[in-house]
């Protein structure tokens, strides 16, 4: 009798076929870490220990190991099968997610540009962009929400600047909530008459 595994079952229902990359890699990052297996892709291999090494030693080389290798297996298992055979012969689960990369690379680019347009913690653009490799620090993250701004927006922006407002990105975020339903509220009320001609 199987065991039911919520985990596996996110890679099973998302499996990498190509343009689902970064949400893909998303799930990945959550079940490694949920498993506690992600530190075997952001750290170096360790060096086989030598033969006068304590048994605590070679228990924690193993364990890297054996850690290592079910980390390759969750990689292939979330793959499609012309992606499996493409990247099966790989022993290194660290080169085939760099290979992914690679094969993905173009729709990454494109996926940061699309990312970084009106960029906010709300619709989880930052999230995306870590995802794909990029740092963003919170000053910056606050700045690229001041930027896509619409034009609407203006006297915020300049009030902002001149007042020296250092917010935080949640305040920033719900200060502009306010000030949109503030705006909203001053528009002008346009009405169009359509006559036939």
């Amino acid at each position: 009798m199987s065991s039911f595994n919520p985990l596996t079952l996110i890679l099973n229902q998302n499996k990498l076929e190509g343009p689902n990359y970064v949400d893909w890699k998303k799930n990945l990052d959550i079940v490694l870490t949920a498993k506690g297996y992600k530190f075997v892709i952001t750290e170096e291999f360790p060096e086989k220990p030598d033969e006068d090494a304590t048994d605590d030693q070679v228990k924690a080389y193993d364990k890297w190991v054996k850690t290592y290798e079910m980390v390759r297996y969750y990689i292939l298992a979330s793959m499609a099968n012309v992606l499996q055979h493409q990247h099966k012969s790989m022993g290194c689960a660290y080169d085939m997610l760099e290979s992914l990369k690679e094969m993905f690379g173009e729709q990454n680019r494109a996926a940061k540009q699309t990312a970084i347009g009106p960029c906010s913690e709300d619709d989880g653009s930052f999230d995306e962009l870590e995802v794909l490799g990029a740092v963003i620090d919170k000053e910056s993250q606050v700045e690229m929400v001041l930027q896509t701004l619409p034009d609407s927006f203006q006297q915020f922006y300049l009030n902002n600047n001149m007042n020296k407002m250092n917010l935080s990105l949640v305040k920033l975020l719900n200060v502009l909530q306010a000030v949109e339903s503030i705006i909203k509220q001053q528009a002008p009320v346009v009405t169009l008459n359509f006559e036939k001609a």
